[in-house]
């Protein structure tokens, strides 16, 4: 009998995925892979060495600490980009570990040429999401490019919603900005990739889509959680389950209690509106969600006993079915687990 709950990933999954989304690009462009948030909770260095023996070349990440990991991992070679841009106090990690920053305003730009010149970069515009980039004035306002920004790159707001007048929008912004220019665009990440051919330019920026949520459909299942049932108890009509005593049984009722809470990044959110799965049979939560501890109603599954596993996340349940019952999204899920799992991966990996 095992105490502690295993979280599995299929490194193989990632790698399907990321093929999926390589081949529904356009012809000429580049898929990269997004890596930020140590690969979505899927574990950075595992992902980037599957997705580096796939042929990928580019990587993104979201802070410079992670592009620092990143690189002790992959070697050199790869091109790893940083999202939240440059400051002059992080010189020497970018330096040290030939990473090359998203630059997202007149003064990092600004420092980044002054600390850094010639050394390769990335800027980003403002096309209409108001979160990260350039404005189009600020833009016109420095000049011709130098030749060290490599790529030019947006981001879309509404990719998911396919049908959505921003995205149209937005195209026809970085268009705009972008005409004339050497440097290789991007615009798609994973929703912008299923949007078509227009939205791809020169490189593309998959993220959830390698593992295995939407709005990628069909996409490979990447992460399976099991957890242990704890203890069975009989609860009669009319007793409750769980703090505030938010679950009351309406019938002679079979509770199970597993180890696995909100400390493990299964949202609180999701009490009394989850589901786990015995095989193919549903069980519902029963009450709050607690840091260490969930309530599943078991009447209906003879079969469970103490000290077996029952699935949170895999073949019965994808990351955004758990995610609809908890209100949230799969991205949320995915970057929520926690660091008590037993984690092992699946799939071949690289022998560096």
């Amino acid at each position: 009998m095992t105490l502690q709950s295993s979280l599995t990933i299929d490194l193989d999954a990632i790698a399907a995925n990321w093929q999926a989304l390589d081949r529904a690009s356009v012809a000429g462009t580049e898929t990269a892979a997004v890596l930020k948030a140590d690969a979505y909770g899927c574990g950075a260095s595992h992902v980037a060495l599957r997705l580096a023996r796939e042929g990928v070349r580019t990587f993104f990440t979201a802070l410079p600490e992670e592009g620092k990991t990143l690189r002790r991992t992959l070697g050199d070679g790869p091109a790893i980009y940083v999202f939240a841009g440059y400051a002059s106090g992080h010189r020497q990690c970018f330096a040290e570990n030939a990473l090359r920053p998203v630059l997202n305003t007149a003064r990092q730009a600004s420092a980044w040429l002054s600390d850094m010149p010639g050394a390769s970069a990335a800027l980003q515009l403002d096309t209409g999401m108001n979160r990260l980039g350039l404005e189009p004035d600020e833009f016109a306002r420095l000049g011709p490019l130098p030749g060290c920004i490599d790529m030019v790159m947006s981001h879309l707001a509404c990719a998911d919603t396919p049908d959505h007048a921003q995205n149209a929008r937005q195209l026809a912004c970085f268009r705009e900005l972008t005409a004339g220019l050497s440097a290789r665009r991007s615009l798609a990440a994973t929703g912008g990739i299923l949007l078509g051919a227009d939205y791809h330019f020169d490189l593309t920026r998959p993220g959830i889509g390698l593992y295995g949520g939407r709005p990628h459909a069909g996409s490979a299942r990447v992460v399976r959680l099991d957890v242990p049932i704890l203890q069975l108890r009989d609860v009669a009509p009319g007793e409750t389950v769980g703090y505030g005593a938010t679950w009351v049984a309406d019938r002679p009722s079979r509770i199970a209690t597993i180890a696995a809470g909100y400390a493990d990044g299964l949202l609180r959110t999701a009490s009394n509106r989850a589901t786990a799965y015995h095989d193919a049979t549903p069980l519902p939560f029963a009450g709050r969600v607690s840091m260490d501890l969930i309530g599943l109603d078991v009447t209906g599954c003879p079969e469970a006993a103490e000290g077996e596993m029952v699935e949170i996340i895999g073949p019965n349940q994808s990351i955004d079915k758990f995610a609809d019952a908890a209100g949230t999204i799969g991205y949320e899920v995915l970057t929520s687990l926690g660091s008590r799992y037993a984690r092992s991966y699946t799939g071949a990996r690289s022998s560096r």
